[in-house]
């Protein structure tokens, strides 16, 4: 079984930043994972458990400095990340609370991800509450008027996508121009 060279782990985060963005996290996680399939098949190939420990180590400390040297050469950067996945979680719906949520799984700092809430051209809470309520054909863009257990679930729906129940309960009380208008001052 060959070694995992500086070369593969350099190609296989380049191969993965053509595809996806990432963070630094994200990208070490990333050649992590590779580096445990590599040590997988060579264990499964008869190699000796300490080179295999070995090597995977010495793979792991390569991995942080390339994924190091990206950062460094821009070609990866947190705060652009989260800029871009937090205006695409709440363009489509998502709490500020789901969307942090989001954030801290793919590595952004917590300062960062609020910053990046925070950001001048971010949807507000009621933009994504209403946003919620189109995508789900609820409150003001629901068919009929809802009788009292079915604006329940609606409530119950928006508290468990992590919007607070004040913004809740005002996207469920706009009609529907009203909710209309809001999403095109949005555009």
């Amino acid at each position: 079984m060959t070694k995992i060279t500086e070369n593969a782990l350099r190609d296989a985060a380049l191969a993965h930043l053509a595809r996806f963005a990432a963070t630094e996290a994200g990208l070490r996680r990333v050649l992590g994972n590779r580096i445990r399939r590599w040590a997988r098949a060579a264990a499964e190939a008869g190699q000796d458990a300490e080179s295999i420990a070995a090597e995977a180590a010495a793979a792991r400390e390569r991995a942080t400095a390339i994924a190091a040297r990206l950062v460094q050469a821009g070609v990866v950067d947190d705060a652009l990340f989260a800029i871009a996945r937090a205006r695409r979680l709440r363009g489509n719906g998502r709490s500020a609370r789901a969307t942090l949520a989001h954030l801290a799984a793919k590595g952004v700092a917590g300062e960062m991800a609020q910053a990046a809430i925070a950001h001048e051209d971010m949807p507000d809470e009621m933009s994504a509450a209403v946003i919620l309520c189109r995508k789900r054909r609820f409150g003001p863009f629901a068919a009929a008027e809802p009788e009292p257990p079915l604006r329940q679930k609606w409530l119950a729906s928006l508290a468990r996508a992590g919007f607070s129940g004040e913004v809740a309960r005002r996207a469920l009380a706009l009609t529907r121009p009203e909710a209309e208008a809001l999403l095109a001052e949005m555009r």
